[in-house]
């Protein structure tokens, strides 16, 4: 797949980078850190700069949200079980994966919208639930733009940075994408175990 995004991007420039962008967050599976740290490396050898690739990447992107924002509006829980039932294994997608996106959104609200475009996978996914409670699309947009803008803008000037040793930022971002998984289930742990505690005490 890899070789796909990159031989697709270098024929296509900054028309490929939209196109795929749109696709990954469509598809979470499709790794975006592979197609923004390898759009920051292009920014040192083609025409191409810096805030064309950080425009387009963006545009992709919120295009993507929107896209499955507007689905979440159409479906209910139990009819995107149903389509990763029978759908999930071509883009390695699971219910477990939906649920943990719908219940973070739950638990935090709106904010949870910005603050997941920093976490793989969970940055694509967080859409449907904001469509399936109706989020207000105006607040959805703008944070989704602002989170988005900034992930795009880090990965795309740390590949610039790097240049040819973009890989190995791809590397980096698996064991980012690892910590915070680990954070966030600490993250639950404690609040479990301070809720209960709390509710014995009361009782």
């Amino acid at each position: 797949m890899e070789n796909w995004i990159t031989n697709t991007m270098e024929e296509f420039g900054y028309i490929g980078i939209l196109l795929l962008i749109t696709i990954e967050n469509i598809f979470p599976p499709i790794p975006s850190e592979i197609i923004l740290t390898f759009g920051g490396f292009m920014t040192t050898y083609t025409d191409m700069t810096v805030f064309g690739v950080v425009a387009v990447s963006t545009v992709g992107s919120v295009l993507g949200a929107v896209i499955l924002y507007w689905i979440g509006t159409l479906l209910n829980m139990e009819k995107i079980e149903s389509i990763v039932d029978r759908w999930g294994h071509i883009i390695r997608l699971t219910k477990e994966d939906v649920h943990k996106a719908n219940g973070w959104f739950d638990k935090y609200g709106y904010w949870t919208v910005f603050f997941c475009r920093f976490i793989p996978l969970i940055r694509s996914l967080i859409s449907l639930p904001a469509g399936m409670a109706k989020m207000n699309f105006g607040i959805f947009l703008v944070l989704t733009t602002l989170g988005t803008l900034i992930w795009n803008y880090v990965l795309i000037r740390i590949g610039a940075a790097v240049g040819s040793s973009w890989e190995s930022i791809v590397e980096y971002m698996d064991i980012y994408s690892n910590i915070i998984y680990v954070v966030i289930a600490l993250a639950i742990i404690v609040f479990l175990f301070l809720y209960i505690r709390k509710r014995l005490i009361k009782s």
